[in-house]
């Protein structure tokens, strides 16, 4: 089970503090697990893996991409997200 959480609520930012990481770093997404904390592509393809098909799958083969690409493209992808995805008012989530 997922739980989302804004990274600028207190309670993202007690989240991030727990795991580690800087609460004022809001410069990727994060999965947080009971013992571990994941950033970038690593935090994407561990949320797939509780996605339902063909999510986890797609997880297992891109793992074996070296992660200096995945995370070359998450920045790209994120700092273009507005001109791929258009901008909202609202979080759609």
């Amino acid at each position: 089970r997922i739980r989302s959480e804004a990274q600028q609520s207190e309670a993202g930012k007690k989240l991030l503090r727990r795991s580690g990481r800087d609460p004022d770093d809001i410069s990727s997404v994060v999965l947080v697990e009971t013992e571990r904390s994941y950033i970038k592509s690593d935090a994407v393809l561990k949320i797939m893996e509780y996605i339902n098909l063909p999510f986890p799958q797609l997880a297992f083969f891109l793992q074996f991409v070296p992660i200096f690409l995945r995370d070359f493209l998450y920045d790209n992808v994120a700092n273009n997200r507005y001109a791929f995805f258009g901008r909202s008012e609202s979080c759609e989530i």
